[in-house]
């Protein structure tokens, strides 16, 4: 949090061998650890590295902590993100459309996670070639954001911003 992911990357990962073997490899907590070490290994450029770590952990997340669980979620929305900054905008596309219908029954329609991961399904799916589909979304989505999160909100103006740019994409 202090702007050193590297560092925080690094003391991490020599930290979570101790809290396998203190609390176990499947301990709620050395889990927490594993999705912390991928996010700053993303975080320090690394966003294949990153996206392999939550690979590994989604299956072990969905098994222990059950596949609805908010880490579980919060792991597949990472992975999809990542998958993203990796370069497969198809991919994340495809796992944000698989997460968001679970998120909408989960948490909701309008918790903040799960519009940003109609955000991110909108992002991917103008990433993935469909400009007027990533318009429409979020055309759809800027009002809900409006609502949730209110007008000045940072991710507000990000859908606002990604609606203008999807909509000159599309051409419309």
């Amino acid at each position: 949090m202090a702007g050193e992911p590297a560092g925080a990357r690094d003391q991490y990962a020599a930290l979570l061998p101790i809290t396998a073997q203190v609390l176990g490899p499947e301990h709620p907590d050395t889990l927490w650890g594993r999705a912390d070490l991928a996010r700053f290994t993303g975080e320090a450029g690394d966003a294949a590295g990153a996206c392999d770590q939550y690979a590994a952990l989604l299956p072990i997340d969905e098994r222990i902590l059950g596949p609805e669980h908010p880490n579980t979620l919060a792991t597949r929305s990472h992975l999809a993100f990542w998958t993203g900054a990796a370069g497969d905008g198809a991919e994340a596309r495809d796992q944000y459309a698989a997460l968001v219908p679970i998120e909408e029954r989960v948490l909701g329609s309008e918790h903040p996670d799960t519009l940003s991961a109609r955000a991110g399904l909108a992002i991917h799916t103008g990433k993935a070639g469909d400009a007027a589909g990533a318009r429409d979304q979020y055309a759809t989505l800027l009002p809900m954001f409006e609502r949730v999160l209110g007008p000045q909100h940072p991710q507000t103006l990000a859908a606002r911003q990604n609606l203008a740019y999807w909509t000159g994409r599309a051409g419309s």
